[in-house]
């Protein structure tokens, strides 16, 4: 067998207490050879069941024993049959003995491949270990689990234990389970072995790693403390996303009876000149072109290649800095971990120590890191010291790259504090948004956490994997409806709802709930309402204005504050979120738009309009924290109105009680409320 390949024999238990988890058994399995036909289709697979009510496997004939142990699937390279198989698993009718399917799974293993050392042959276990062990006929069954390890680790086997515990377990007998806990243990300590212990579906769903990913540096060199102070590391990717698999262009162009069409798409690209459609443009003419402004500069290959940054490969320690001074959501991108060169002892000691000490001292270490040559860019990230608490494993340290100036995106956003205290949460509010949190609590204390991310699969992934085996059987097969189990991912626990539906019906009645008027409506409505219809048009009248035009304005993209609605072109400039120097775009283009009223007005006819955008201009700045800007303008204005004898405009802005923003309203705010009330009164004119 080839180095890069794995050989898995599934070792499942299908007896009667293993019954109501037997449906996802089938899933996860099933999936697990699903995704080897696509990413690994030259590994091999074999299924061992055990707790059934016959026996069919070659050690029986061969020594005797082993009863209740078939051999659904030889090992072979993974096939639809197998996949088939896997989702209608049998139930069986007695107990099984899990000690016994491993050393039949380890037979099959090693009549298949012998004694050699290549390739990873790989034992994958799933059971509640419920049912008793036999006793064996010499020595105790802790002797006879170490001698099975033993055997693992000299033909080069690893082995995976899944066992099924709370509400998976039922009511069994908690001293067998201790006891064979206790055997399963040995396996982790004498050969290369991982338990895992699940709850739930979900957790069962995830447990099994239906694809492994073989591990490889992105890095191999000198972690540079100082010009006279290296460490030799490894780095290795702790995280990534999983994505879908790529997808490629089929040609059904070739005929059917071909068995050697490989239904290849090839693409190929030409460019032609505009002047001279029919003639192709080679390569060497050809050159790339930036946009500036309004016209587009050349930049050539060579050019391009002068002015890249070509960085030398290398990590740096740039210092250390306190761990709350970097946030957790300043993260970016995938988790790298930096372990010690493999056999290294010194520079073991020397990270650990760094590790220890960092953690010590509550210390973060930022890096420069160039991964490789001809990398395009510099990374600043940070390390955070990981600790083992297990004498084997090496302590490490986790990477995590860091944002430029130009990567991080402000968004400001207004504070409850800072609204009026007549439109601020009550207590009864605040205590019922508390309950509900509380009855939402993924963690509750006690408890384990419902979807833990070790084992929580991605339900996208899962479901379009699914849906693709179904295809490959069925070319006309509808999507079906989504999982139950996945459902447990993507949707609320309608038990929990239920149980703590008082708690949810508190917190609707503490608020009160409006429906907003502000609805998108359909382009051919408002053609209707702008242009009327049909029979209206004909008979020559002239359709009104529909009023509701305007409100819907909140949903184009407002770039500036025009005459005929300014107060909905400010609300929808504050609105815009994709760039944060619109807020500021807002308030000085509505100080502008006011401005000109008053300038432009006649006999007071823009009066109204001003006070509008006035009022709204206040409403804005107390919402975005800009109290400021308000108080400097309306001094301005109102400086303005006494130098023009615009007095009408003053009288009016009085009778509307427009006055400065206090620090009541907005916390920046350096006006009194004394000072607000008294700065129209104090700016009035004598007579």
């Amino acid at each position: 067998m080839a180095r890069n390949k794995e050989a898995l024999v599934l070792l499942l238990d299908v007896g009667p207490s293993m019954h109501s988890v037997i449906p996802e058994i089938e899933k996860v399995c099933s999936m697990l050879v699903e995704k080897k036909l696509i990413f690994t289709k030259y590994d091999e697979v074999g299924v061992v069941l055990f707790g059934t009510e016959d026996t069919d496997n070659e050690l029986t004939e061969e020594v005797g024993g082993y009863q209740h142990v078939v051999v659904l699937k030889n090992i072979k390279v993974v096939e639809g049959d197998i996949v088939e198989a896997l989702q209608q698993l049998p139930r069986g009718a007695t107990h099984g003995d899990f000690l016994d399917a491993i050393i039949v799974g380890m037979d099959m293993l090693i009549k298949k491949f012998g004694e050699t050392n290549k390739g990873k042959k790989r034992l994958c276990l799933i059971t509640n270990a419920q049912c008793p062990i036999k006793e064996p006929f010499e020595g105790t069954k802790e002797e006879q689990v170490t001698t099975i390890a033993k055997q693992m680790t000299v033909h080069g086997m690893r082995m995976e234990s899944i066992i099924l515990r709370g509400k998976l377990s039922q009511d069994a007998n908690k001293k067998i389970m201790d006891e064979n806990d206790q055997l399963l243990r040995i396996f982790s300590t004498e050969t290369s072995a991982r338990s895992t212990y699940v709850e739930n579906p979900v957790s069962l769903l995830g447990a099994l790693r239906t694809r492994n990913i073989t591990p490889s540096t992105i890095f191999k060199g000198d972690l540079e403390l100082s010009p006279k102070l290296k460490i030799k590391v490894l780095v290795y990717k702790k995280t990534a996303e999983e994505k879908f698999p790529t997808l490629k262009k089929f040609s059904d162009k070739a005929a059917s009876t071909d068995k050697f069409a490989t239904h290849e798409v090839k693409v190929d690209y030409e460019y032609k000149s505009s002047q001279e459609p029919d003639k192709v443009v080679p390569p060497d003419q050809r050159i790339k072109g930036y946009r500036y402004g309004p016209q587009i500069v050349p930049i050539s290959q060579a050019e391009w290649d002068a002015v890249k940054f070509k960085p030398e490969k290398g990590l740096k320690l740039l210092g250390f800095t306190d761990s709350s001074n970097v946030l957790r959501h300043q993260y970016m991108k995938d988790v790298n971990v930096f372990i010690a060169e493999t056999g290294n002892t010194k520079a073991t000691l020397a990270l650990s120590s760094l590790a220890r000490a960092m953690k010590e001292m509550n210390k973060v270490a930022i890096l420069r890191c160039v991964w490789r040559h001809g990398q395009a860019n510099v990374v600043i990230g940070v390390l955070t010291p990981n600790l083992s608490d297990k004498e084997n494993i090496p302590d490490s340290l986790y990477f995590n790259a860091l944002p430029f100036a130009e990567d991080v995106r402000e968004f400001q956003f207004p504070s409850f504090s800072n609204f009026p205290a007549p439109i601020q949460p009550n207590e009864q509010q605040l205590e019922a948004a508390a309950n509900l949190v509380k009855m939402l609590d993924l963690a509750p204390q006690g408890k384990e956490e419902v979807l833990l991310p070790d084992f929580t699969p991605n339900p996208v992934l899962e479901r379009f994997y699914r849906y693709l085996e179904l295809k490959s059987k069925h070319a006309d097969a509808a999507v079906p409806p989504l999982d139950d189990t996945l459902k447990k991912i993507t949707e609320p626990d309608d038990e929990l709802l239920q149980q703590n539906k008082s708690v949810i019906e508190n917190f609707r009645r503490s608020f009160e709930l409006k429906e907003n008027p502000r609805h998108k409506k359909s382009r051919r409505l408002l053609r209707e309402e702008r242009y009327g219809s049909g029979e209206e048009n004909s008979k020559g009248e002239i359709p009104a204005l529909a009023s509701n035009l305007i409100e819907d304005k909140s949903n184009v993209e407002v770039d500036n504050i025009g005459d005929l609605t300014p107060v909905q072109d400010f609300e929808a400039m504050f609105a815009r979120r994709d760039n944060p120097d619109w807020v500021v775009k807002a308030i000085d283009a509505m100080k502008n738009k006011i401005h000109d009223l008053i300038e432009d007005s006649h006999e007071g006819d823009n009066n109204s309009k001003a006070l509008e955008c006035l009022a709204a201009l206040r409403k804005g700045c107390i919402n975005e924290q800009e109290p400021k800007q308000f108080n400097s303008f309306l001094r301005d204005i109102w400086s303005f109105c006494q130098e023009k004898n615009l007095h009408d405009f003053c009288d009016s802005l009085s009778s509307k009680g427009i006055t400065l923003i206090p620090k009541s309203e907005a916390a920046d705010s350096e006006v009194t409320e004394d000072e607000a009330r008294s700065f129209l009164v104090k700016s009035q004119p004598k007579v």
